[in-house]
């Protein structure tokens, strides 16, 4: 559940979904001082259902730690991903924002420091999931967004991938949005993806 339903309907929303059988990756990308944050999650994970949530790396590890401190000790918490470098952002972008460095760079860098902070993983581009991979282990989660079929458009995305690369690279999760909620049939294009999901897992 994104910003966009989540704005419009809040709580609400989630309570219908888990009423439906689903659990909740809440992407929220809470960014903020510390303290906010902590709190924002605390709350988050007090809804039902609630499996993965995230927030920004950008926010530094005083802030990852809080939020990772707001959960407790509790077993059946969420794991909180830590969003890395936008799939939307490509070299002059971050130039533009006063980023140096190359996507893939500053995306491995946040991952560490994810890691550092107690986060149980983080939100990157299929480009960068193979180095992830390598700097943060095996139970490090990655979800991987900007995932679209070879015959899809890219739309406002810089850096995407196939399911099948995502997963060859070592993607935990895909996330996939505009390919099935935008396609003119989204139940035939979603079975479409499934199968190029299912195709890639088959593989050794």
């Amino acid at each position: 559940m994104g910003s966009q339903l989540f704005t419009a309907e809040g709580p609400r929303a989630v309570r219908k979904l888990v009423e439906l059988g689903f659990e909740i990756f809440l992407d929220l990308k809470f960014h903020d001082i510390p303290n906010t944050v902590a709190g924002a999650v605390s709350s988050a994970a007090a809804l039902p259902g609630i499996r993965l949530l995230t927030i920004h790396t950008t926010g530094g590890v005083a802030m990852m730690s809080a939020a990772q401190g707001a959960l407790g000790r509790a077993k059946d918490h969420p794991a909180i991903l830590g969003v890395t470098v936008l799939t939307s952002m490509g070299p002059q972008t971050l130039k533009e924002v006063g980023i140096s460095g190359t996507p893939a760079s500053r995306a491995l860098a946040l991952a560490r420091l994810a890691k550092k902070a107690g986060l149980g993983g983080v939100v990157a581009s299929a480009h960068e999931t193979a180095a992830i991979r390598r700097a943060c282990g095996r139970k490090f989660l990655i979800v991987v967004p900007g995932v679209r079929p070879a015959d899809s458009s890219a739309n406002d995305q810089s850096r995407v991938a196939t399911p099948v690369e995502a997963i060859r690279a070592g993607a935990d999760y895909l996330v996939v949005g505009r390919p099935i909620t935008a396609a003119v049939d989204p139940a035939k294009a979603a079975e479409s993806i499934a199968k190029e999901i299912a195709s890639a897992a088959r593989r050794p």
